[in-house]
């Protein structure tokens, strides 16, 4: 079965967010959520633009999930 997302982690770095994709080798930063998201989404874009999502195990236009990471609050 392909798999119909893209799975990627977010968090904070020691001045950055970073988004790090499990499925693909891509990881990015930025200074903000929006930018980092921003980031991440062109990045695996740019990824995957001439290769065949089949090949990679992925059905046509996956989705991509983030899971955000978020310090301890007590």
């Amino acid at each position: 079965m392909k798999r119909r997302t893209i799975q990627l982690r977010i968090f904070r770095g020691e001045t950055k967010y970073v988004a790090e994709c499990m499925d693909l080798p891509v990881v990015t930063q930025g200074d903000t959520l929006d930018e980092v998201t921003a980031n991440i989404r062109e990045a695996i874009g740019l990824h995957i633009e001439d290769e065949d999502l089949a090949e990679l195990g992925f059905a046509g236009d996956p989705a991509i999930v983030a899971t955000m990471e978020l310090d301890a609050v007590a």
